[in-house]
């Protein structure tokens, strides 16, 4: 037993120096030898922490079929992401709230109308074959050439004014339909008129038939940032239903960095006091306990950076209960202790006593708080309530963590002291 505590033990001490190097808030880009690139990034920050803007999409489903309505709202959220993605913003959050609504956290992007433009347009883009009459009158004809015959989209320059506008490339059916349109229409008075979501953005007069499936669009007071968000809407893909913009929420780097650094001053004092009364209360078993509590809250930050979780103020909030949380196991465990050598037990078997006889209480109080946690999570997911749904996973993870640190790292920490002339001094117990 002696042996196997101390593996134990030297085993504890490498995975908490492992925890420690990765979750220290300096961030390192290396490359290790055989091993390869290895980077280390600063911990993830939610919305309300970093700053940015947040949307909260309602779809239009009420043209759809039941069954139809759940495939289109997958179907949009997808869009979005592809969206978001290639328009560079890190770590975006997006997610379905109930049947037609949608969350998406944008950390780090302020302005609203771009993330608005971005998001919440349609994207469907129609070519239309107008002709006129002697009169001049136009006379609109749906071609069947859309947005879904695309192959690729891109901004740039036109190549003789330098205007901004976005090059298009169509699929082979796509190629062919825009030929015959142009073949048609070359020579005449006719234009293809060119809709953005029943918008015209520009009605070109084809001069020659165009064959390779390729053109562009230009005009409508384009710039070369709105070439760009076009592109990259015509490049996801056009939204199966409309959305409406439900809300809209822009958050300050300047408050977010504040909230943060209460939020560590909170946690810190916190820890404090209880480490505190651990040493004073119950003396060298408050001493490792605290040494224990230590080893969890770093396990966990590293967790946290590891999976990886979006900390946001609601999460940190459940961290810091969670740590004050941690140390319940092992008032338990100590004054079971307690009882144990009052009755004439031995320091080492009061010891394995005190551990067996408070974990039916230990798991039942934690099983207790997992399950609340678990209908927290599922509260938060259906009705849309991201904050409820990062307390509860944050609490989750840090209660599963400190039933770990009681149970096992605590336990050996008093085992090894417990195979040493230290436990025959009673007032070291508080006993």
């Amino acid at each position: 037993m002696p042996r196997r505590n101390t593996r134990i033990f030297i085993g504890i001490i490498i995975l908490t120096a492992l925890a420690l190097f990765l979750v220290w808030p300096r961030q390192i880009d290396v490359t290790v030898p055989g091993v390869g690139p290895f980077k280390r990034d600063v911990m993830r920050l939610g919305l309300d922490l970093q700053g940015g803007t947040e949307l909260v999409l309602q779809a239009d489903l009420s043209r759809l079929e039941a069954e139809d309505r759940q495939p289109a709202m997958q179907s949009v959220l997808r869009i979005i992401d592809d969206r978001v993605n290639a328009f560079g913003v890190s770590e975006p959050v997006i997610q379905q709230q109930g049947e037609n609504r949608i969350s998406v956290q944008l950390a780090g992007v302020k302005d609203i109308a771009e993330a608005k433009k971005l998001i919440g347009q349609t994207a469907r883009l129609e070519f239309v074959e107008r002709t006129f009459d002697q009169d001049g009158n136009p006379t609109d004809t749906p071609t069947g050439l859309t947005g879904a015959d695309l192959k690729r989209a891109s901004s740039g320059l036109h190549p003789t004014n330098n205007t901004p506008i976005v090059n298009l490339e169509f699929t082979d059916q796509g190629a062919k339909i825009f030929e015959e349109v142009t073949t048609r229409l070359a020579g005449t008075t006719g234009e293809i008129a060119i809709f953005l979501d029943n918008e015209e953005l520009t009605s070109p007069t084809v001069k020659q038939a165009i064959s390779g499936g390729k053109a562009y669009i230009e005009g409508g007071n384009m710039t070369l940032e709105s070439a760009r968000i076009l592109a990259i809407q015509l490049n996801a893909g056009a939204l199966p239903v409309p959305l409406v913009i439900e809300k809209e929420r822009s958050v300050d780097a300047t408050l977010g960095a504040d909230s943060v650094r209460k939020s560590i001053l909170a946690g810190e004092i916190g820890l404090g006091i209880v480490l505190l009364f651990l040493l004073l209360y119950y003396r060298l078993p408050g001493f490792l306990a605290g040494l224990a509590l230590v080893i969890y809250t770093i396990l966990v930050l590293t967790i946290f950076k590891l999976w990886p979780v979006t900390l946001t103020l609601a999460g940190m909030a459940g961290f810091i209960l969670s740590v004050g949380m941690a140390i319940d196991a092992n008032v338990l465990i100590f004054e079971r202790m307690k009882e144990e050598a009052r009755r004439g037990k031995t320091p080492r078997a009061a010891i394995e006593a005190g551990f067996d006889g408070a974990w039916p209480a230990v798991r039942d109080s934690n099983i207790s708080t997992f399950i609340t946690c678990i209908i927290l999570i599922w509260f938060g997911n259906s009705f849309g309530a991201t904050l409820v749904k990062g307390f509860a996973y944050t609490l989750f993870i840090g209660v599963a963590v400190s039933m770990f640190s009681a149970i096992f790292i605590t336990r050996t920490f008093l085992r090894l002291f417990a195979n040493s002339r230290v436990v025959e001094n009673r007032r070291l117990f508080g006993w």
